[in-house]
């Protein structure tokens, strides 16, 4: 098996590491724009399967034919370049994923369901933790019921020594980070779908020691397409992003200020909007090297043969010091990799644009994580 991991920073490494340690793959191709964070990217690999290409993907010129030879390219890097990659993908024959987190973008390469299809593909956006592994295991878990009450889907990556004000450390990009704090969160109200504020409905939840009582509130794009999926099937369901107690109020009250705005400010001999200015001074502020962990937890609650029954899925990691991998990393790339892989070795038979919660079989996925020890409970209650 041959892979383009597209990006070389900390998901796209982690991608490769993932790639390079696993049985069957025999080639990795990292593309990234800048020379510096793939030459480390290389260095901390140190695996003769990786080749390295340095390609600008505002001006990508001969991608489709970089991507051709390979079986399958994953997107590491921000949701804006996915649609352009698909299409260079669907032009090269080869399969694609991403780690997705905006409907609007996963939308436009739903359209191109039926070209993939014609040409024996599978694209897979919204490949990641959430979205990704969490709504897996929310769609599975939902199949082994007669009726569903509600599902909760509940993660959070968090920095292990947390500093104020805000108590929270970038663990992945920080156009992602705001992508999930703004527009709605889309949801399950007494069967209907309904949209809500993203960090609204903030709620207390408890996680068992160092980490304790947290807070979780609304963001968006975590919930992929289950709501859309499930309707007619589930009451309620919805998609917390899980923070230390405080993180809300306090981010809220940046952005209604007007720091994600599109405003355009001068800064010195420089023209950029205010959201510019805040995503400069949040990779200033929050960028760090504390270790992290990263919380999920999937309670699915309905009726299983004439009995009211909660079914609960739980993963509790941290910072891999032996190979010095991010938590997030972790539990964002390895699923990724697992994904691709099993779509690749044939295990996904589906083809076209599918989201993992309709294509991904459960028992394999886990048996893949459990071998890169990333270990989910599943608890009945």
């Amino acid at each position: 098996m041959r892979f383009v991991v597209i990006g070389s920073g900390m998901m796209g490494t982690a991608l490769a590491f993932d790639l390079v340690h696993s049985p069957g793959v025999t080639g990795i191709t990292l593309l990234d724009s800048s020379h510096s964070r793939i030459g480390a990217a290389v260095d901390r690999l140190h695996s003769s399967l990786v080749k390295p290409i340095v390609l600008d993907l505002d001006s990508p010129g001969e991608l489709s034919k970089i991507l051709a030879g390979h079986d399958c390219a994953i997107s590491a890097v921000p949701y804006r370049y996915n649609v352009m990659l698909t299409e260079a993908a669907l032009d090269a024959g080869i399969h694609f994923c991403d780690l997705g987190g905006n409907d609007e973008v996963v939308g436009e390469q739903l359209r191109m369901h039926d070209r993939a299809r014609e040409r024996n593909l599978l694209i897979l956006p919204n490949c990641g933790l959430a979205p990704g592994l969490v709504n897996i295991l929310a769609a599975r878990g939902a199949e082994l019921f007669d009726s569903i009450e509600e599902i909760q889907m509940r993660v959070g990556g968090l920095p292990q020594h947390p500093r104020p004000p805000l108590n929270y450390q970038l663990l992945f990009s920080v156009e992602g980070l705001l992508n999930e704090y703004s527009g709605k969160a889309r949801v399950l109200r007494r069967g209907t779908i309904a949209e809500v504020d993203a960090m609204s409905e903030v709620e207390v939840i408890e996680f068992p020691p160092p980490f304790g009582t947290l807070e979780a509130f609304h963001t968006s794009g975590g919930s992929s397409r289950l709501a859309e999926l499930l309707q007619g099937r589930v009451q309620e369901l919805d998609y917390k992003t899980i923070r230390y107690r405080g993180h809300c109020e306090r981010m809220k009250a940046l952005l209604e200020l007007g720091y994600s705005s599109s405003e355009p400010i001068q800064v010195g001999h420089r023209l950029m909007t205010t959201r510019e200015l805040f995503m400069e001074l949040l990779k200033k502020r929050l960028s760090g090297s504390d270790t992290d962990a990263t919380l999920l937890r999937v309670v699915v609650t309905g009726a299983k043969s004439g009995k009211r029954e909660s079914l609960r899925f739980e993963l509790i990691d941290s910072y891999d010091r032996n190979d010095n991998i991010s938590s997030m990393g972790r539990t964002t790339a390895f699923p990724a990799s697992a994904i691709a892989q099993m779509a690749v070795a044939g295990v996904i038979r589906q083809r076209g644009v599918l989201t993992p919660e309709e294509c991904v079989p459960l028992e394999p996925l886990l048996t893949e994580l459990k071998r890169r020890d990333l270990n989910v409970s599943i608890e009945w209650t």
